[in-house]
């Protein structure tokens, strides 16, 4: 069962690291705020500013083989892997582990991981029990039963589905649907006429007969469950909605009952499916594209049962590649992670595995996490911080001239309700019922999906619990949940080296304010601003207002249609608008902070720059980064966010802030025209 996700996650580890509270306990290393060597002189800022500000350090860092992208954010991936290593590999070695303690339980996940030898040795048969009930499908009633089966056990067949906040409803919990099913990460690979869509498909279809080799099947029989494979998928594909189509929260809000339900998907037994997957009685089911699920019900019947066998047998090892044997990993790499990304080389197995016990027991790895590395006063200043720059956000929607009063009230009244998480839950997951053995690394993970399927099923029908995370203490990310009206901050971004009081406000303000601003801003981006305080999808807009804001999102939409990262390939930028509205508007709340700040009204120079050039340099040091060209298409194709080269650039074009600190005049590239200018917060 894959989890539905009704929020959207900012993925801004680059940034949210800068709230450095050196709570870690190493060693400190020499505060220089800017590193004045990333600097490239001989480009004008006025023209490229990114290239000005850490253009060397671009020309000095290519891209390492184990990745796809090398940023500040995958050094502090490297980093933080290192320091929750140490936290696993303590557990796995501890002799004193009581049977059924969150330290046996990571222990014995790492070391069975770990354990390559025994690994290689079960090869598949860690699934035979899945495979043979696989195996015994014998009727369309049976694929329903299995894909109910799956969903809670080992894997998303045919879509997605567990619960999920009711959008219209704040705070209670629903069954959730939602298209999915595919192998590929965009539907657009499989119907897109474009060369690099046709060099997936034929790609992917050589990658299935691999697979299905390495199951046993010989190369006529792996051909032919190929392309049943891609037949299946290609037809679930063309059911499906574009992801700037997903991202409009009022056409994918569809909340009917299992009568309604079996209307729009008739040759679909629904009740049989709930019943299959411990839901007796479904009561309210959001289901996101209505569309899909009645094309899936045309195809339940034309499918062959042989075929949907195959799909099954390939849902579980896609699902379960990376736990099997070398054979399997390898070629899940040479597909997902060097053709698809560009990687050259596999991650080390201990990062592997840390990410694979991150993935089972999160907030057990947690709890030791914060036990080391996150003191109480670390969460007090973070806390602060926040506050800070919800205050100035406050301010930015009072300035605002295109905004009446009455919507400004309720904007004002939804900022002052946003919850504020930081560090770590005050309650955490009771992994009581996980069982972890050292018997079979596949069979830990099995249970892990069955457990975390089963505590995700039991939500329904409930209130949300609000003290829950979505991301646990040592992911390096955040989140702003627009259904909770919530943003949240983990421990892990909150370390060195980013921020640290020894440094001037100035690069703090740049950086840190930047990424608090920006989460604060998708409250009120294209998505965000469509719920009201509580966290009801409820349009609180006047009219007037509505259409002002539109108009200003139409140019933001169209400033990021133009950017081309790389030959004939551009951003899509109704899909990443929201990201690139936050990016503006939490950069201008920044500044607006910053303002206020001492070093501000002085104005004393440090390294040559002004306060106010050092705020920009800052945030051009976050987003200083290579990236492979497959893995560029990729993020151009299936990311929200904008590559982080036009994350730096974009933002700073539209803000006169910006042209002051350094003399961009009219017609500089780094200076849009009036006509194209966009400010909305």
């Amino acid at each position: 069962m894959r989890r539905i996700s009704n929020y959207s996650f900012s993925v801004l580890i680059v940034l949210l690291s800068l709230f450095v509270l050196n709570c870690s306990g190493q060693e400190e290393k020499k505060v220089v705020g800017f590193d004045l060597n990333n600097l490239d002189t001989t480009v004008s800022p006025a023209d490229n500013f990114y290239e000005y500000a850490v253009g060397t350090w671009a020309k000095n860092n290519p891209v390492p083989g184990i990745y796809s992208r090398w940023s500040v954010l995958e050094r502090m991936y490297d980093d933080n892997a290192g320091i929750v290593r140490n936290i696993i590999e303590e557990a796995s070695k501890a002799k004193d582990a009581t049977p059924g303690s969150i330290k046996q339980k990571v222990g014995d996940f790492y070391a069975t991981g770990m354990d390559s030898a025994k690994i290689e040795q079960l090869g598949i048969a860690p699934l035979k029990e899945e495979l043979d009930l696989i195996s015994s499908i014998a009727s369309y009633d049976d694929v329903i039963k299995h894909a109910a089966h799956m969903h809670t056990n080992v894997g998303a067949p045919l879509f997605n589905f567990g619960s999920i906040l009711d959008a219209k409803r704040s705070g209670w919990v629903i069954i959730g649907m939602k298209q999915g099913g595919l192998g590929l990460p965009d539907r657009d690979y499989y119907v897109a006429d474009d060369s690099r869509s046709k060099e997936i498909r034929v790609k992917y279809l050589e990658h299935l007969e691999k697979m299905f080799e390495l199951m046993g099947e010989n190369k006529d029989a792996a051909a032919a469950s190929a392309k049943a494979i891609m037949n299946i998928e290609t037809q679930l594909a063309k059911n499906s909605r574009t992801q700037v189509e997903q991202r409009d929260p009022e056409k994918n809000y569809n909340k009917m009952q299992i009568d309604e339900l079996q209307k729009t998907a008739p040759n679909f037994n629904w009740k049989l499916f709930f019943t299959e997957a411990g839901i007796s009685e479904p009561k309210d089911i959001d289901v996101g594209q209505p569309e899909f699920f009645a094309g899936l019900s045309k195809m339940i019947n034309k499918i062959s049962i042989d075929d949907w066998k195959t799909y099954f047998r390939w849902n579980l090892i896609s699902n379960m590649a990376n736990y099997l044997n070398d054979a399997f990993v390898k070629q899940n790499f040479e597909f997902n992670g060097k053709f698809m990304s560009g990687a050259k080389e596999m991650q080390p197995r201990w990062k592997r595995i840390v990410a694979a016990t991150n993935l089972a027991l999160g907030e057990a790895v947690g709890q030791l996490y914060v036990e080391k590395y996150f003191p109480p006063q670390a969460k007090e200043r973070a806390k602060k911080i926040v506050d800070n720059l919800l205050v100035s956000m406050g301010e930015r929607i009072d300035a605002v001239d295109w905004m009446s009063d009455e919507t400004k009230a309720k904007a004002r009244e939804k900022l002052s309700a946003f919850t504020v998480k930081i560090g770590y839950p005050d309650k955490w997951i009771d992994y009581t019922k996980f069982e972890v053995d050292k018997e079979s690394y596949a069979k830990n993970r099995i249970r892990s999906l069955r457990f975390n399927a089963m505590k995700d099923l039991a939500k329904i029908d409930k209130p949300a619990d609000r003290t829950e995370w979505l991301l646990n203490p040592q992911d390096i990310n955040a989140y702003y949940l627009p259904y909770l009206n919530e943003i949240a901050f983990p421990a892990a971004i909150l370390q060195f080296p980013f921020f640290d009081p020894n440094v001037d406000d100035a690069i703090n303000y740049g950086a840190m304010g930047g990424v608090i601003g920006h989460e604060i801003t998708h409250g009120f981006d294209n998505r965000g601003r469509q719920f009201d305080a509580q966290g009801n999808l409820k349009d609180w807009w006047a009219k007037e207002d509505n259409d002002k804001f539109l108009e200003r999102t139409k140019k933001i939409i169209e400033q990021y249609n133009e950017f081309e990262p790389i030959d004939s390939f551009f951003i899509n930028g109704e899909l990443t608008q929201g990201e690139n509205i936050a990016d503006l508007g939490g950069l201008t709340v920044a500044y607006n902070a910053f303002k206020k700040t001492e070093q501000f009204k002085t104005g004393e120079k440090i390294d040559g720059f002004t306060p106010q050039q050092r705020f920009f340099l800052s945030w051009a040091e976050v987003w200083k980064g290579n990236i492979k060209d497959e893995r560029l298409k990729l993020d151009l194709k299936t990311d929200v966010h904008s590559p982080g080269y036009f994350r730096c650039n974009g933002p700073l074009s539209n803000m006169s802030e910006f042209w002051e600190a350094f003399n961009v005049q009219p017609g500089d590239p780094m200076r849009r025209p009036g006509d194209k200018l966009v400010k909305i917060w």
